[in-house]
């Protein structure tokens, strides 16, 4: 459904300037739109064509002024429509090419996403009216510049209104059992990614990812019962970040090594640092270490220092461009680091719930690549490390390319050990960090040997890997 109509009516359309602006029947259909299906549209054309993340697009640096300007109640509906489409588009193209009396007809993109706004709501948002839905569907295509589809795209919407109108219809129509690619397809995720989770982590933990991911994230949900805190310090002063990021930071504090002189100023370095939250933790638990964050990106980074001095505790962490993976300036050429952080971009796997667009995106060979990079980036920040120093290792992949085997592949025969993150994670329940059952907790379910692996849904936070690697004396 992403190929482009082969039309004469779409030729036509692509054929007029875009500086000669809308024609009179699109203007006349623009005023007949919501503010917020206007502002999803645009905001899902964006990221479609690869031109933005949709976190960005809708509260970010890249958020337009029309976007700031819309009611609260329109605001939440624009939220709700672009990131619902972006769960479930996947399952929605595979509803809507089921009603094409083509079922391998290439639409416009446009049509395209027209058609899954459409069915989102008809599926997923039980409160907005059938006849809403269809008459703005039908204006969305002539604003788009679409009208000769206009009439397919009505006859598509009334059908699926006629026969799903609810997840709840979806669900009873399931079969007792299921193909890994059919509950991946019903769930909005890629075959190939889901198969992959199967083999790894067992079938009901993969459908229980596939859940997760299809829901608004809960802040709190890994350290609550009933929605009670398990971080124990004032909360005005914490930084505000998920739970799975925070848990590695902890664990990051934590890993500090316990050995060093009285009076010795420690010198720790967040290697990958933007957008700051784990190095504000850092900086809030060691008061009294010298912080360095860097990153290769200078405008992550000069929001991130932004970031950092709204909290007076952060005012020990220090900002600077670097590529942990190439030469690094000249002020830290000789720098060497007690502990070093290294959460490195990686494929995102396990954050699928809060950033749903990569599962649309990402391809099995991107896989390769991420781990030639990670491996990279490890290794130039090994050199760093102090002797006696510790380094933690971490990425919100799922995939052992990005985990696993590129600790194994740099650190062999390196003159490093893994430190048992089961021992860190008990000392943080030792000192009120985490409570004691959710220590008990993590260590039952996400401790793999010596390393960590939260899995979305099964531990109930975003999925992360988590390695600490001492270096020898």
């Amino acid at each position: 459904m992403n190929d482009r109509l082969r039309s004469a009516g779409e030729r036509t359309v692509r054929g007029r300037p875009v500086s000669a602006g809308p024609t009179a029947m699109q203007t006349e259909a623009m005023a007949k739109i919501s503010p917020a299906r206007s502002a999803a549209f645009a905001i899902l054309t964006e990221v479609g064509a690869g031109r933005g993340h949709s976190d960005d697009l809708l509260c970010g640096s890249a958020s337009s002024a029309r976007m700031d300007n819309l009611s609260p109640e329109n605001r939440n509906l624009m939220t709700a429509l672009v990131m619902g489409v972006l769960r479930w588009q996947i399952a929605l193209d595979a509803h809507v090419a089921k009603l094409l009396a083509r079922p391998d007809q290439r639409l416009a993109e446009p049509v395209a996403i027209v058609l899954r706004m459409g069915a989102f709501q008809l599926l997923h948002m039980d409160r907005i009216p059938v006849h809403a839905v269809l008459n703005e569907s039908v204006e969305m295509c002539r604003a788009a510049g679409q009208p000769h589809a206009s009439g397919m795209v009505n006859a598509v919407l009334r059908k699926l209104s006629t026969t799903i109108t609810t997840t709840q219809n979806l669900s009873a129509q399931r079969p007792i059992h299921e193909s890994t690619f059919a509950f991946a397809e019903r769930l909005g995720h890629p075959g190939w990614l889901v198969e992959r989770w199967v083999a790894a982590y067992g079938r009901e933990a993969a459908l229980a990812i596939c859940e997760y991911d299809q829901h608004e994230p809960c802040r709190g949900a890994l350290f609550s019962g009933n929605d009670e805190a398990a971080i124990m310090p004032d909360e005005g002063s914490v930084p505000q970040m998920d739970d799975g990021s925070r848990l590695v930071a902890e664990i990051a504090t934590a890993a500090m090594p316990t050995t060093m002189t009285a009076g010795y100023k420690a010198r720790v370095w967040d290697c990958c640092a933007a957008p700051g939250g784990k190095a504000l933790i850092m900086a809030l638990r060691l008061s009294n270490a010298e912080i360095l964050a860097t990153d290769e990106n200078a405008r992550r980074l000069a929001l991130m220092a932004a970031r950092f001095r709204r909290y007076a505790f952060a005012r020990q962490v220090k900002c600077s461009v670097a590529d942990a993976s190439a030469v690094l300036p000249e002020s830290l050429q000789d720098a060497y680091f007690d502990l070093i952080l290294c959460d490195v971009p990686c494929s995102g796997t396990g954050t699928l719930a809060r950033n749903p667009e990569i599962r649309l995106r990402l391809q099995p060979q991107d896989l390769a690549r991420q781990s030639i990079r990670q491996r990279a980036i490890l290794s130039g920040a090994l050199r760093r490390l102090a002797p006696g120093g510790r380094l933690v290792y971490s990425t919100c992949s799922l995939e052992a390319e990005e985990n696993e085997l590129v600790v194994k592949a740099v650190t062999q025969n390196a003159g490093l050990r893994l430190i048992p993150v089961e021992s860190l994670i008990a000392s943080l329940a030792s000192k009120g960090v985490l409570r004691q059952e959710v220590s008990a907790r993590l260590i039952g379910s996400a401790v793999k040997g010596d390393t960590l692996r939260t899995l979305p849904g099964v531990n109930g936070c975003d999925g992360f890997f988590t390695a600490v690697l001492e270096r020898n004396n």
